[in-house]
Order: C-alpha cells, then structure tokens, then sequence
C-alpha cells in the first residue's frame, strides 16, 4: 500500500530484510493465494498487485510488485482513510498525515495545490505593483497577465486569487501560509550546537531567492585578503549549485504542510536546503539524477520560468550536479526525511576543478588581474563575442570568473579571475 501510494516498489518475501539472505517459502502457491485475498480484503480502494514466483537455487520467493497507484490514497479499511494511508519514505514506511493524504488526493485527480481558489478573497488581495517590478526586467506586465500566468483564476463567476498568486505576490500571505519563508542559519563546525548568524527571510518568493543565496555567499568567503591593489576571493561552493538548490526549494515546497518553513542551515563543511514536502509521487531521487521531473507547484513554477530562474524543466538538479563536479565538489546529497526534501552540498574538495582548453585560456587572459571586456577575450581565444558570454556566464556561476559593471547590458563590463580583482 506504501509502495502503490508513493513511487512504487517490489517486495520480497522469502528475503531476510537486514542480512539480504535468502531463506525461502515452503509453500509459495498457498502464500501467493493468501497475500492476493489479504490484499484484496483489507486495502481501499482495490490494488492489483502482480505476484510471481521466483525460483532460487534450491528454494523458491515470492515477488510482489506495486506500481504506482492511479487511484491514490490507499488504505487499510480497518483503520479508515485518516489513521490507515501510509508512505514510502526511504526504506521505511510512515502514517500519512490530513495534509499528506490531501495531497495524495491532487496528485491522483492531476490537480496543484497552488492552482487553487482563494474564493474568500478578491484579484485586490494580490500586490500587483511588486508583481510588476519582478517582471520589469522581463517584460511589462498587464493585468491581464495575471490569468494567463494563473496568479488569478474564476470562481463562481468573478476572478480571485490562486493559491500560487498569494504565495507569490499576496498582500498579506503569511497570514494565510504561515510557513512560506525562509530561516536561514550559520552554524559553527559541523552541527547545530553553536549559531554564528541568523536570518528570517519573509520578503516575496522572488526577491527571498536573492537574499538566501546572499546569505550562504556571506558565510560561504573563504579567505578574503586585501592587499594594496588587489583583493582575493575565493568561493567554498559553487553559485550556480546555490542557486538551484535554493530555487528548487521554494518551487518544490509543498504549501499546504504546517508547521515549518522553508531552512537553509551553512555549516563549516557543507550547506543544507530543506523544503517541506516529499517528492512528488511517482518520483524517485534516482530518478532526479536522470533529470526526470515533476512539477508540483505549476503557478509558482510558471512564474519562475517567465522570470528566467527555471532555465529548463527537470534540469536544475543536473546542472547543480554538473556545477559541483566541475567545480571539484563531491557530488550533491538529495534525501527525503520525515516530510521533508533535503539537499546537502559539501564544501571540501575531493579533486580539481574540471575546466575545457576554452575554460583555462579565458582565465589565462584574466589572470593579469586588470580586467577583460568581451571583445578582448573573444579575440584571444578566437570564439564569437555571443559564444564567449555564454562561456562567462558559465565561469561566473561556478564562482570562477567575477563581473564588475553598471548590468547585464553593460557593454563595458570587465571580468576578473574570482581570486584577482581591482580592491
């Protein structure tokens, strides 16, 4: 029932659970028969589990194999729906709670929790000015880009908030979701027994993004010396794996949990992004490491792609990945636990950073210190001007290459190797 209710699974009988060891059925026909009624009798609604009999040497296992289930939640009957829906969490089963059982309700019938009505509320509850602003460098918003975008939706009638919208952009949305923001934690060594710093993040989910990853790159400076012309730096982590570790937070949260916030917690040898919420049903954190994804929020998520924070569907965790193995990084932890979705990235090094021919002559260029435009680097490594800002724009997410001008459209703009620049 925990495997049909989650991302499915096969169960073994025969086989010790600890040791792996095989000890066998004495009767496999009687226990394959018994376990179908057992199944059919005391789980709602009906599971059709396949069943086969495996031979092994000299002995015989039954295999029972649970698909995820369409018809999610199920449940023991003699417990009923609220004391008897359990999950898959790990390698352990757990009791689900109202919210989680809510949610496994929407997951079966193909609906998101933030794609909801507010029905108590009107289009007014929504702030759209600062919805303007977090598009301006986007493109202009118009009202009537609120229902295209989902932020409201119709109700009997007349339009109200979604969900999404207020978490988004709600005047007042932590009175409705308590719990959307943000705690934020540096902690000495390498548990919680000692907190340099703190930070309760409670700005719109936009703009919360910049200042989690601001306060992990605070705590995250190792090394800053400032000599007489030149100041050093170096990054413990890579920005790029920050950035998607943070943004996958807050697009994956599932809102209707009680109870926590979001938390970003930066020891001396890694940083934790923990959001509530397990992965969405069906989804594995093998699966992650594949790219495979799927969306729980889609009003949050839609958003954050318009904005440009979501580059491309199921490629964060790869790029987070990628960015940390290139960078030298072991490569990032993902755990569900409890109610909850963790990503751990460690800060040592386990060997150099992974750089291409191209990679080492742009930094060979910016390794006088003294600044590079674009121009100048594309004719040093002889690449087009669009190519080497990709190629920068790279480099400057790993926290390699850093970028000094007045914005993106600077035609100005210098860069500086991240260890060497102007004081």
């Amino acid at each position: 029932m925990a495997f049909a209710n989650t991302a499915g699974g096969t169960l073994l009988l025969g086989v010790e659970d600890r040791s792996r060891r095989v000890r066998g059925v004495a009767d496999p026909l009687a226990l394959e028969e018994r376990l179908a009624n057992l199944i059919s009798d005391r789980i709602a609604p009906r599971l059709v589990p396949e069943i086969e009999i495996l031979p092994w040497r000299r002995t015989q296992i039954l295999a029972v194999q649970v698909h995820p289930s369409s018809s999610r939640p199920h449940y023991l009957k003699r417990k009923g729906l609220d004391g008897g829906t359990y999950v898959r969490v790990g390698s352990t089963n757990r009791i689900a709670d109202a919210e989680l059982i809510g949610e496994l309700g929407r997951f079966a019938r193909g609906e998101a929790f933030d794609e909801q009505p507010m029905p108590g509320l009107d289009s007014g509850a929504l702030d759209f000015r600062a919805a303007s602003e977090s598009f301006a460098a986007v493109r202009k918003l118009a009202r009537r880009d609120l229902e295209t975008l989902r932020l409201v939706t119709r109700h009997q009638g007349r339009k109200v908030p979604t969900v999404g919208g207020m978490i988004l952009f709600g005047v007042d949305r932590e009175r409705h979701f308590l719990d959307a923001w943000i705690q934020a934690g540096r902690f000495g060594g390498t548990d919680k027994s000692r907190i340099v710093d703190r930070a309760e993040i409670h700005a719109l989910p936009v703009q919360a993004v910049e200042e989690a990853i601001a306060f992990v790159h605070k705590h995250t400076l190792h090394g800053a010396e400032i000599g007489a012309v030149r100041r050093k730096e170096r990054w413990s982590l890579p920005p790029v794996a920050v950035r998607e570790a943070v943004v996958n937070a807050v697009v994956h949260t599932d809102y209707a949990q009680r109870g926590a916030p979001l938390r970003l917690s930066s020891f001396d040898d890694r940083l934790e992004v923990e959001n509530p919420g397990l992965l969405p049903f069906g989804l594995t954190v093998e699966d992650l490491r594949h790219g495979v994804s799927k969306l729980r929020n889609r009003v949050i998520g839609r958003v954050f792609h318009a904005l440009g924070l979501i580059e491309q569907w199921g490629s964060g965790i790869q790029r987070m990945s990628a960015a940390c193995r290139e960078a030298g990084l072991a490569e990032p932890v993902f755990e569900e636990l409890a109610t909850r979705f963790r990503v751990t990235i460690a800060t040592a090094t386990v060997g150099p950073p992974l750089l291409d021919e191209t990679d080492q002559g742009i930094l060979a260029c910016l390794a006088d210190g003294q600044g590079w435009l674009t121009s100048e680097i594309a004719a040093e490594i002889e690449l087009t001007p669009r190519a080497t800002r990709t190629r920068l724009a790279r480099l400057v997410g790993r926290g390699l290459v850093r970028e000094i001008g007045t914005g993106p459209q600077d035609p100005r703009r210098r860069y500086f190797q991240a260890e060497a620049g102007p004081a």
